[in-house]
């Protein structure tokens, strides 16, 4: 079998297997790819230690940073730790190789009022400004991961209860309640807003765009980046600027880790707990302000 054979095996079984998402699956096979490219003609399924090893000193020689080394190892021992299991080999040439240490950054979130402004910042007299707003509202209630608000649809929502269904990574569902300044604006754009856009047509996602289809999660980024510039907030944003903000304002306001942990849809309370950072300096921040010894 060819490296490319090798790879969609294993994409394929992690698939079927795990139901991850096209993005972590794209990922996959570009780390992989790299790394077949690297070896040169030699088999994937007859490397060792060595040259895995050597494949990550090729990179730090190349100034390319300890992240990406780290993500790409981790690709390696997912697609290693599936041969081993289907008997195609008998040693995982990642087992003795130590992972880059990486500092585990803070996600870059905005204050209240920075959130305030950006959700201000649409222009809500025409259909498109008025589902722009709509979005950025439920993405600020709701947490969600931008890729699952753009796939939302109208069966996952629950009007009466005011409550989403969401199937995120590895398919796991979970509900999330979304609240009445969100939901007002959700059913604005319901009776008016997106039927403007879509005029005749017919389309079962929820945010629409003028093809009748569901914007793509770069689409939307590119819209967030433009009411941002707006609203004139200069700190770098992500994707996931709101989602973080909704994470880091709960904690703020007393909200329960585990109940944070749930809404954003995280399988290990580990990956939550980074917030408890932002809220602890937020604090610290409070406290120098404030405190007549600070």
């Amino acid at each position: 079998m060819t490296a490319d054979d090798l790879i969609d095996q294993f994409l394929d079984a992690a698939w079927a297997e795990q139901g991850l998402s096209e993005n972590t699956l794209s990922a996959y096979r570009s780390d992989l790819r790299i790394f077949a490219k690297w070896l040169a003609g030699k088999p994937l399924l007859e490397v060792d230690n060595g040259h895995v090893s050597a494949f990550l000193g090729s990179r730090y020689d190349e100034g390319i940073g300890s992240r990406s080394s780290a993500r790409i190892l981790s690709s390696l021992r997912r697609f290693y730790g599936y041969y081993i299991r289907e008997n195609r080999i008998s040693v995982d040439p990642t087992a003795l190789i130590a992972s880059p240490y990486i500092g585990r950054p803070l996600p870059m979130s905005l204050s209240e009022a920075d959130v305030e402004l950006l959700l201000v910042a649409p222009e809500t007299s025409n259909p498109l400004g008025y589902r722009d707003k709509t979005m950025l509202e439920m993405l600020y209630a709701t947490g969600l991961r931008v890729s699952e608000l753009v796939n939302l649809k109208f069966e996952q929502v629950n009007f009466r209860q005011g409550v989403l269904r969401v199937t995120g990574k590895g398919n796991k569902q979970r509900l999330i309640p979304v609240g009445e300044e969100a939901m007002s604006w959700l059913e604005g754009y319901m009776a008016q807003a997106r039927k403007a856009i879509l005029g005749e047509r017919q389309c079962d996602y929820l945010f629409v765009t003028h093809r009748a289809s569901n914007m793509t999660r770069q689409s939307f980024w590119h819209i967030i980046k433009r009411h941002a510039l707006t609203a004139g907030i200069s700190k770098e944003l992500s994707p996931h600027t709101l989602r973080h903000a909704f994470a880091t304002h709960l904690l703020n306001h007393g909200a329960d880790l585990r109940v944070v942990q749930l809404l954003l849809g995280h399988s290990d309370l580990s990956t939550t707990q980074i917030y408890t950072h932002i809220a602890n300096q937020r604090l610290q921040e409070l406290h120098a302000k404030y405190h007549p010894r600070g």
